[in-house]
């Protein structure tokens, strides 16, 4: 069990790249850090609006002469410092992720990025390159994949407790952008527009999420072809899409379907999980974390809850506040900020071991997620049919 006990030997002195006063994730990227130790806020450029940025970052405590205006100042002035940061997280529209995050590699700075990564899949592995050459760390902020259950979900499949896989069945929607864009704020504009999302909306902003989460339970089982059909509802968001089926081929001969929206009217948004096996299942969504439903065949269904002696100690280790308490969103980031650190730390001590030992959504799994945006697209814009996973 987490219980805040220091894991490394002092905490990482941390800078951020956007996550201002008007940004949706910021908070939740310091939710996550700040909370175990493991990271001290010294730095940052906040905001594209200078003014408003260095108000923001005095009021969270950072000195006016390290609150800069572009990022470029921020490692300009960090780097030339003794007590510089060592690692900046990257909480920026989708389209400056490459620039900002191979700046600060070459730098010499470990960075902590948003999701989908990149824009093409060339680009994570030039990045990868980089960062190997570097020998810096390159997170990715799967901000779900950090709860006790998802853990508990994995350790059951690799013991077999399934039996073989046959169906996953994901879905991730909300009911936010079911309305027109007129009036929208900025952070709907640029996830709509493909100059600065990318190529994608909903696949990129909420489907890569559930490809990440599903390859973290199901890590032996590797996509062989899919077909996916996606469409903009709101015809000014087209050629990107606010609605997406993805139907998967895996290896083994199991079948999947993923389901992203969001123009599911009404719906305030979760993500629900289901594996079949050829024994058993397992269902599991973010709007409850607590629990996971087991369905033995022939059984009545049981329902898991965290923290629970009866779990797997895969899942017991990362839990924080007991069985008694609720769990949420802000533990499962600061899992994941905890595990990033500790890979810094390792690197910067040489400790290849535990880094081959050690899971956090590292650069690999920014490029998978890449990866299968390219073949969702390749797929969607050929007509929608099967392709080869490439």
């Amino acid at each position: 069990m987490i219980n805040g006990e220091k894991t490394i030997q002092r905490p990482l002195r941390w800078g951020m790249v956007g996550g201002g006063r008007t940004g949706q994730v910021g908070y939740k990227h310091r939710t996550g850090a700040l909370r175990d130790g493991t990271y001290q806020l010294l730095a940052g450029a906040f905001d594209l609006d200078a003014e408003r940025g260095r108000d923001f970052g005095i009021n969270l405590g950072v000195a006016k002469d390290r609150c800069y205006t572009t990022y470029q100042d921020l490692i300009a002035g960090e780097t030339a410092r003794e007590d510089g940061v060592e690692v900046v997280s990257i909480a920026t529209p989708n389209f400056t992720h490459y620039e900002i995050t191979k700046a600060c590699l070459e730098a010499g700075l470990h960075v902590i990025c948003e999701k989908p990564l990149f824009f093409t899949v060339a680009e994570c592995e030039e990045v990868t390159r980089l960062a190997e050459d570097k020998g810096l760390i390159v997170g990715v902020t799967y901000g779900f994949s950090g709860h006790p259950l998802v853990r508990q979900m994995a350790a059951m499949v690799e013991k077999d407790m399934l039996g073989e896989i046959r169906i996953v069945d994901m879905q991730y929607t909300h009911g936010f952008n079911a309305g027109d864009d007129v009036g929208a704020g900025e952070a709907v504009k640029w996830r709509t527009n493909p100059e600065t999302a990318g190529p994608t909306f909903v696949l990129g902003d909420i489907g890569t999420h559930l490809h990440y989460l599903s390859g973290m339970v199901l890590p032996h089982m590797k996509i062989e072809k899919l077909l996916c059909d996606r469409k903009a509802f709101i015809p000014t968001r087209e050629p990107l899409e606010d609605h997406a089926t993805v139907l998967t081929h895996y290896d083994n001969g199991a079948r999947g379907r993923l389901w992203v929206s969001s123009v599911n009217a009404g719906h305030m948004g979760s993500q629900r999980y289901r594996f079949v096996g050829s024994k058993a299942s397992l269902d599991w969504s973010d709007s409850h974390p607590d629990q996971l439903i087991y369905e033995v065949q022939g059984e009545p269904s049981r329902t898991l809850h965290h923290g629970m002696p009866y779990l797997e100690e895969e899942s017991l280790a990362i839990d924080r506040m007991g069985a008694l308490h609720t769990e949420g969103l802000g533990d499962s980031w600061s899992n994941i900020y905890l595990w990033i650190a500790e890979a810094i730390d390792a690197k910067k001590r040489g400790d290849d071991a535990f880094l081959k030992a050690h899971h956090y959504p590292g650069i690999e799994a920014g490029t998978e997620g890449v990866r299968w945006l390219e073949n969702c697209v390749r797929s969607a814009d050929s007509g929608a049919t099967w392709v080869r996973y490439e």
